[in-house]
C-alpha cells in the first residue's frame, strides 16, 4: 500500500467514525425526545444543519492549516 492509499483509508475511517458518533450522540437522543412524526422530521433536518455547520468549520480549519503551514514552520 502506498502512503496516499493509507491516508485515504484513514480519512475514510475517521469520516465514518465521526458520522457514527454524531448519530449516536446527537441524532438518536434528539429523535427519541419527540413523539410526533413531524417533530422527528424537523429535528432530523435541524440536526443535519448542525452537522453541515460542523463540517464547514472543519473544512475551514483544515484549509487554514494547509495554507498557513509553510509560514508557521
Amino acid at each position: 500500500m502506498s502512503n496516499q492509499t493509507i491516508t485515504y483509508l484513514v480519512g475514510a475511517c475517521l469520516g465514518v467514525f465521526g458520522l457514527a458518533v454524531f448519530c449516536a450522540l446527537v441524532l438518536v437522543p434528539a429523535i427519541t425526545a419527540y413523539r410526533k412524526p413531524v417533530e422527528r422530521v424537523a429535528v432530523v433536518l435541524l440536526s443535519l444543519y448542525v452537522l453541515a455547520a460542523l463540517v464547514g468549520l472543519g473544512v475551514l480549519a483544515g484549509a487554514f492549516v494547509v495554507f498557513e503551514w509553510p509560514r508557521i514552520f
